[in-house]
């Protein structure tokens, strides 16, 4: 129920159903291809519970959520019925920017296939660490299926990527799964044996063969290609066949098409790609590998790391190996490391909760929550992780590590650098330079990345000027907003709130109130700006550009709007103490829920400092609540 009420806000704020153009997702977030942007709300989505952040970056929309990113996406996809559009129909228009267009078609096809790729990348590494100790022997049969589960992801992957290819080009995936079969059928396999490429014909017409089990690029250029031909093809042929025999001619002209002329060339191309970018690493790999190991967090903040993930998986086609992911170990590990030294040295409680629930998901391989939840927002933790991780990936250049399958960066993506002649110093860089960089990042964060606590800063000096009885020149560049209370109750501590994204700030700064009369009124003359259809919270904006959220209750989304009635619509212009929602106290706890309801400034960054100016436990709705401190204009 949580998932569902969390996809149908994220549907009505990305625009609606109708403004999807497509949607994957990736660990921790959900891409999305809107067909108008201006149509999404990133800054309401932003505020919601479960949502770590967005990113408008590639080209496409970013919603970050965590590791429940599947189930949500799960929902989503059937309240959309996305899977169910029409895939012969045109194309939906590409995003800007040639860099856009890249990060959106690489994120669309590759992120469907990872999943199935790190499970047979860890199982190989499995499998590796059997036959070091020996306990599984050579050419046995138990060696054979054991490579057989581990290998089909690799050796298939054609098959694949013509899936998910031909259906980010609009055409039929099950097409794309058969031209991808083509290229890895026996018949095509057993004419190669052991040789590199092979001179053949097909009706006289000369083929260079070449082998494309395990390849990438060859694919989605002929996905490409048939899915623009399915579609001129079914514009002129009838309705009532056209769905059979587009495919039909469709695969007759691309798979000869790709033998002779696509599989070729690409496989040139790509080869030399591949060529180009070791040369550059072997100019200098240590150099090469700590600006790498800098980058690739903030290659994920913006979410345009995925633009590597070809050119990882071509080195691992074309030479069994790659060089480009070892690198990103430290710099994965060295953002766990700063988010732990922040759990180790925070003293509020819900910040521990926040960095240790991060930490763990750091280490297998999912950094968001680390990032956005706790570096990225201290600022000094994410950049001395992102230095912390030069220094480990500057190891790991130095002695040259190399993976053998894909992976994702986690715990047990180290299976995947064992080499299958036992273990090497390769491997043990890569774990070296992994613990160096995570040690450094957490000694260095600990030690000087926490940044001192401002509101007890401003505490403090409100203290001193007060003593001295003198009024500085910055107190008369400083004005004071009062936001009144919206409810009567008993008034507590942001941080005692029962909800870690409420109590930790990160939606902003306020206070709570444990409400005794069923009525939120406004707070200040302004406007509605949005009220949640479940009703349960309200987005208020006041004439000063105070931005208010009124959240009544935790969790009481799940009540879909029992127990709630609305006084006002969203975009109502009201006064201070109009009634805006009123609700049942005593069924809203019957029903299992807290009433607790938290008042969040969330624009808290336009300000200088939000603190809650009463002093005493209960408090009457009209009654000061809030000071903002901003600079006079």
């Amino acid at each position: 129920m949580k998932n569902k009420q969390l996809a149908e806000v994220i549907i009505e704020h990305v625009g609606g159903k109708d403004n999807i153009i497509s949607l994957v997702h990736c660990a921790t977030r959900l891409r999305f291809a809107l067909k108008d942007e201006s149509k999404a709300n990133a800054e309401f989505l932003k505020k919601q519970a479960g949502i770590i952040t967005v990113v408008q970056s590639g080209g496409q929309f970013q919603v970050v959520i965590g590791n429940s990113v599947a189930d949500v996406f799960n929902v989503i996809m059937q309240l959309t019925n996305l899977n169910e559009k029409p895939t012969n129909d045109a194309p939906p228009a590409a995003p800007k920017g040639i860099v856009s267009k890249l990060i959106d078609l690489v994120s669309s096809i590759f992120i469907p296939a990872l999943v199935v790729l790190v499970a047979g990348g860890i199982f190989k590494g499995i499998v590796a660490i059997l036959q070091v100790m020996e306990l599984v022997q050579a050419d046995s049969p138990t060696l054979n299926f054991l490579n057989a589960i581990a290998d089909a992801p690799f050796y298939y992957l054609p098959i694949i990527l013509g899936f998910s290819a031909v259906k980010k080009f609009g055409g039929n995936p099950y097409v794309g799964m058969a031209l991808g079969g083509a290229l890895v059928h026996p018949s095509v396999v057993g004419m190669l044996g052991n040789k590199f490429e092979l001179q053949t014909e097909f009706f006289s017409i000369p083929i260079k063969l070449i082998p494309y089990p395990s390849s990438v690029f060859p694919i989605i250029l002929a996905a490409w290609f048939y899915s623009l031909l399915e579609r001129n093809l079914n514009k002129i042929m009838h309705d009532s066949f056209k769905k059979f025999i587009a495919p039909l001619f469709g695969l007759i002209i691309t798979v000869p098409l790709t033998f002779a002329v696509i599989g070729p060339v690409v496989s040139f191309l790509s080869d030399t790609v591949a060529s180009g970018i070791i040369y550059v690493y072997q100019l200098n790999s240590v150099i090469a590998s700590m600006i790498l190991a800098a980058l690739w967090q903030v290659m994920v903040v913006f979410g345009i790391h995925w633009g590597l993930v070809p050119f990882a998986m071509n080195n691992i086609s074309v030479y069994q190996e790659d060089f480009m992911i070892p690198i990103l170990f430290p710099a994965v590990f060295a953002q766990v490391g700063a988010v732990l030294a922040v759990m180790l040295r925070s003293k509020d409680p819900q910040v521990k909760t926040l960095a240790s629930s991060s930490v763990l998901s750091g280490i297998f391989g999912v950094t968001e929550p680390a990032i956005y939840g706790i570096n990225l927002p201290l600022k000094r933790p994410f950049i001395i992780g992102c230095i912390s991780a030069m220094i480990g990936g500057g190891i790991v250049g130095y002695y040259h590590s190399v993976i053998y399958s894909f992976s994702f960066i986690s715990i047990f993506s180290f299976l995947q650098l064992i080499p299958p002649t036992g273990i090497n110093e390769k491997f043990y860089a890569v774990v070296f330079g992994s613990l160096i960089s995570f040690a450094v990042a957490t000694l260095v964060t600990y030690l000087f990345g926490i940044p001192k606590d401002k509101k007890q800063n401003n505490e403090n000096e409100i203290e001193n000027s007060d003593s001295n009885n003198n009024k500085t020149d910055s107190d008369e560049l400083v004005k004071t907003i009062t936001i009144a209370s919206p409810l009567t109750g008993q008034l507590i501590d942001l941080k005692e709130v029962n909800d870690v994204t409420f109590a930790s700030g990160l939606m902003g700064k306020g206070a709570a109130i444990i409400p005794t009369i069923g009525e939120a009124v406004a707070p200040e003359d302004g406007e509605v700006v949005s009220l949640f259809r479940t009703k349960h919270a309200i987005g208020f904006q006041t004439k000063s550009g105070a931005e208010i959220l009124i959240h009544i209750g935790i969790d009481t989304v799940k009540l879909d709007g029992q127990h709630f009635e609305a006084h006002v619509e969203s975009g109502q212009k009201v006064k201070k103490g109009d009634r805006l929602v009123s609700f049942d106290i005593e069924a809203i706890k019957q029903a299992g829920f807290e009433v607790t309801t938290p008042i969040i400034i969330t624009n808290s960054d336009d300000y200088i400092d939000v603190q809650c100016i009463f002093n005493q436990d209960n408090i009457q709705h009209g009654d000061a609540l809030l000071a903002l401190s901003a600079n006079k204009e």
